[in-house]
């Protein structure tokens, strides 16, 4: 269902006594590319990548024109069929049956767009190793017996178990953990599409929790009205009042005593425009950072600076700096491994971005995971639950949270990261959209308060 037949277009016909012989030839990473785009339901997917396997005997670079029309059809099949991949990783639901010797038995059933069943077989049985299950879909079906993998046939619904014991406990779960005040039905759609409630238990549970949504937010903003304790400011160092950036930044340069263990000697500070509207704060430098003394030029930066490309936003407008503006490592052989700033690392050095963030004024400041909400903040939130809000901080700056680069990076299948990419560079169209517009336009500390109800 999802491979081509290579040696068929090889022998196809006999080729002229005087006609030279020639193999055919295929990219890497054009063969990848059609090894997922036939996984696609519609029927044409395979005359469509012979058609390009034909016209690349002549033109071997042409799966990476955009501009050719096949090139875009097979794209975008093998866009949807990641897609499609991703929400079976996300919302196959298992039941349990019963168990078989000391191995508990589940089954599952789902009903993907795409013929991916067999496709996403070693992703399951590498996360659910220590149990037996079986994942049916109405064209095909997987199991795993702890020792195989398997392949079947497909099924009904019907056939199996639609209830377990444990699934009202799930939706207690589920219950106590939607937070009404990050209510937004339309994106809820989007990344939980309603084609697949019916097989989540939790699903049933939503239209109760989207009609009382309203009144329960009004409850956690009778219990919280003071938003200036949130933001507290950061303990002085001493009685001393920079002038500048640059000298802020000398006299960062010279602390090598007082940091902390385990960090490089070297500060990696901030760089860019001192009179920009957009300040970026990461976490802390990586390694390649520290090496080179500037912020984010490792591959978080690198996806960073994508993304802030395809945002239409030039790096020479924004300042860039970190929470902590010193790597913080374990060293093993000649590798340095990342470790991550503790709570009194972040309280060190939140002075210091304090004083940054004050001489450059900027209109909002855009942080990059939690070590950075943390030191803007003081306080230790949910990315998840203010993601994407512009929430109002201090002296006319405001905040967007949102993932850091990194984040990412680290999602192991490519449909999760595309997702992921495609909502930073939404967050950082948002933030130079705010930062263009001359009023602030309704922005309110309750929103503030909305956002962080649930982590109080």
């Amino acid at each position: 269902m999802g491979e081509l037949d290579f040696g068929e277009v090889t022998h196809q016909q006999a080729r002229p006594a005087n006609r030279p012989s020639s193999e055919i030839r295929i990219d890497r990473a054009f063969l990848q590319l059609i090894n997922t785009a036939l996984l696609h339901k519609n029927e044409d997917r395979f005359a469509l990548a012979y058609r390009l396997l034909f016209r690349m005997q002549k033109t071997p670079k042409l799966y990476r024109n955009p501009a050719d029309a096949d090139v875009r059809k097979l794209q975008s099949y093998e866009k949807s069929v990641r897609r499609d991949i991703h929400k079976m990783h996300a919302f196959v639901r298992f039941r349990k049956v019963g168990t078989r010797g000391n191995r508990e038995q589940f089954i599952a059933w789902f009903e993907p767009e795409h013929h991916i069943v067999e496709a996403v077989g070693p992703f399951f049985r590498n996360r659910f190793t220590g149990m037996d299950w079986i994942i049916a879909s109405p064209d095909a079906s997987i199991a795993w017996d702890g020792e195989n993998l398997i392949s079947g046939a497909g099924g009904c619904k019907q056939d199996f178990a639609q209830e377990d014991v444990i699934e009202e406990e799930w939706r207690s779960y589920y219950r106590n953990i939607f937070n009404p005040a990050r209510l937004k039905t339309q994106a809820m759609k989007s990344e939980m599409p309603m084609k697949y409630w019916h097989n989540l238990p939790e699903a049933e549970l939503i239209p109760s929790l989207v009609r009382q949504s309203g009144s329960q937010v009004q409850k956690m903003l009778d219990r919280e009205t003071d938003i200036s304790a949130l933001t507290g400011q950061a303990v002085e160092e001493g009685h001393w009042t920079p002038d500048s950036l640059s000298e802020l930044n000398k006299e960062m340069a010279v602390r090598t005593a007082d940091y902390g263990d385990n960090f490089s000697v070297q500060a990696v500070l901030g760089e860019g425009r001192a009179d920009c509207g957009i300040v970026v704060v990461g976490e802390q430098p990586g390694d390649q950072e520290d090496r080179r003394g500037r912020p984010f030029i490792g591959p978080a930066g690198e996806l960073l600076d994508r993304a802030l490309g395809d945002a239409a936003i030039d790096r020479k407008h924004l300042y860039l700096t970190n929470a902590v503006k010193r790597f913080k490592y374990v060293q093993h052989g000649k590798r340095r491994i990342h470790q991550t700033p503790s709570p009194a690392d972040i309280k060190y050095y939140r002075w210091w971005l304090e004083q940054e963030t004050k001489l450059i004024k900027p209109r909002i400041i855009l942080a990059l995971g939690a070590t950075a909400v943390r030191a803007l903040t003081g306080r230790s939130l949910s990315i998840s639950r203010t993601r994407g809000a512009i929430l109002p901080l201090a002296a006319n700056r405001h905040l967007l949270v949102t993932v850091h680069p990194s984040y990412i990076l680290r999602i192991p299948d490519a449909a999760g990261q595309d997702i992921e990419y495609d909502k930073l560079v939404r967050d950082l169209r948002k933030a130079a959209a705010f930062a263009a517009t001359p009023d602030i336009n309704g922005i309110m500390a309750e929103q503030w308060l909305k956002c962080l109800a649930f982590d109080l």
